[in-house]
């Protein structure tokens, strides 16, 4: 048996997970994953060693991830959009020796293995090979179920980005290659206490796996004996006849969700069963006070908010009760963190006071993947480190967050960087400057907006937002081209070639705006 898997294993016909294909039980689930322990030593991959993931969210992705947890091998889970070059740079960057990917996406894994510099072996889910990926039940079903030897506890490594908006892997404390698994069980009673991570409920997952939050919060329910039910994608009635059907007791969320929630007719809301809810968490970008408020006289007291980042996960966490005393707060430091507000000094700031938020963490945090000096930037001493927000604390040690130290934009609970979209705008022949930026949506929290210093002998501007836009997409995933164009004879910069971020506002607000919508 898979180690972390013993105490479920024999609990035959109890669903363990389940998605659009199927459902396994515990036993059949314990017999995959040993299979897959198996099939990744047998594909060359050894403690240390990293593999790639470009999958959906399907049961393969999660078999696969808790046999890379049991072989000593690190997970890279890579987002489905992206493009191939985009997955080139992730394959290179974490010297991927795998990628493990599914018919769906394995034409654009296919192209950016050819164009990665490091030699990458393609499998693929199913019966069938797809190209140069391999197919994985033929290589599986020839493999025996029995408990596999010598089993190493792997690790994760997402791809989040820095100042300079090049994506850099994350190396947390989460899950360490080569802990003793008797860690992961430390962590996951720690899960239960504090976050409320439900042991033998059952938890839905609709939001991409290859988000932190969205992979830990059904990853460790899922270890600690809950059933875990997939969906691809989400859509506010199937999610609210899911809830009712399987019986849900704890699911993830982002604003963006909760909007389009509210949105349906108050008939389908009167109707929806949604009394088995015990706990849903919700963070990745800030949820407009009425928007909550509406959703917990909905729901109830199960709406639980955090702060947290891929870099060292939860810091802070507050319930419902305590946010209506308290609108807008995301709650006080959970053990082991502690909140500092700090000056642009790095001197410590009294309550209500505004300045960069820095978490203090005894012990070890985390660190960027081939970036040392983005470690160092984001850390202001050993185990003090900040996630790039600016906030203040009130007398009772509540966080209130009040915008963002680094340039980043929240879309749907997406992280945008605006620094990677302008240097793919700024290879357009017609563009002479660029500025992308966010501004707020009533649906999406944010969008992506492109202030465009343009050529227009080499680009009419009148036909810019489209050819702009195919431009993009060649290079950037969907989520990340401009919503908006604004295009300018100038962009404001000072005598030292900044923005001027003030100016630019000016030029965004809706009575001056031109340009598409």
């Amino acid at each position: 048996m898979a180690v972390l898997l013993r105490d479920l294993a024999g609990a035959s016909g109890a669903p363990a997970l389940s998605d659009a294909d199927g459902e396994l039980d515990w036993t059949d689930l314990d017999a995959r994953v040993n299979r897959w322990i198996r099939l990744l030593r047998a594909e060359g991959l050894r403690v240390g060693d990293t593999m790639a993931v470009v999958c959906g969210n399907r049961r393969e992705t999660f078999e696969a991830l808790l046999a890379a947890l049991h072989t000593g091998v690190t997970v890279v889970p890579v987002n489905w959009h992206l493009t191939a070059p985009e997955i080139a740079y992730l394959l290179a960057d974490s010297e991927s020796r795998l990628v493990l990917t599914e018919p769906a996406y394995a034409p654009v894994v296919d192209e950016a293995v050819r164009t990665a510099v490091v030699r990458v072996r393609q499998l693929v889910t199913g019966e069938r090979d797809v190209g140069d990926a391999v197919a994985v039940e033929p290589l599986l079903s020839g493999l025996p179920a029995d408990e596999p030897p010598e089993q190493v506890c792997g690790s994760t490594m997402l791809y989040t980005s820095g100042t300079t908006g090049a994506p850099k892997g994350v190396r947390n404390g989460l899950f360490r290659t080569g802990a003793p698994f008797g860690r992961v069980e430390r962590l996951l009673a720690y899960a239960g206490h504090v976050l409320s991570v439900p042991a033998r409920g059952a938890v839905l997952l609709v939001g991409p796996w290859y988000h932190s939050a969205q992979l830990f919060f059904a990853l460790l329910p899922l270890l600690r004996g809950s059933r875990l039910v997939l969906h691809e994608r989400f859509d506010p009635q199937v999610f609210l006849a899911a809830v009712a059907a399987h019986r849900i007791t704890a699911c993830h969320l982002v604003p963006t969700q909760f909007v389009r929630l509210l949105r349906l007719d108050d008939a389908v809301r009167a109707a929806a069963d949604v009394r088995s809810l015990r706990v849903v968490w919700h963070g990745g970008g800030p949820c407009p006070v009425e928007v909550k408020r509406q959703m917990i006289e909905w729901w109830g007291p199960v709406v639980v908010e955090y702060y947290a980042a891929t870099e060292a996960g939860v810091v802070t966490l507050i319930g419902a009760e305590d946010w209506l005393r308290r609108p807008g707060s995301v709650g006080r430091a959970v053990p082991p963190n502690e909140v500092v507000i700090v000056d642009p000094d790095g001197a410590a700031l009294p309550p209500g006071r505004p300045g960069r938020v820095f978490v203090r963490r005894a012990g070890k945090t985390f660190e960027y993947h081939n970036a040392p000096e983005k470690t160092r930037d984001a850390h202001l001493g050993p185990g003090v480190f900040t996630y790039g927000e600016t906030g203040h604390l009130d007398e009772e040690g509540y966080l209130y967050l009040t915008g963002r130290a680094r340039d980043l934009i929240i879309s749907g609970g997406v992280n945008i960087y605006p620094v990677e979209v302008q240097a793919v705008l700024q290879e357009h022949p017609a563009v002479r400057d660029v500025a992308v930026t966010g501004e707020p949506d009533d649906e999406y929290g944010e969008r992506v907006v492109a202030v465009v210093e343009l050529d227009p002998h080499r680009l009419d501007p009148a036909a810019a937002p489209q050819v702009l836009e195919a431009f993009c997409r060649r290079s950037l995933a969907g989520f990340k081209v401009p919503r908006r164009w604004r295009f300018v004879a100038e962009l404001p910069r000072d005598g030292t070639g900044k923005l001027r971020h003030d100016v630019l506002r000016e030029l965004l607000r809706p009575q001056t705006t031109v340009g598409r919508s």
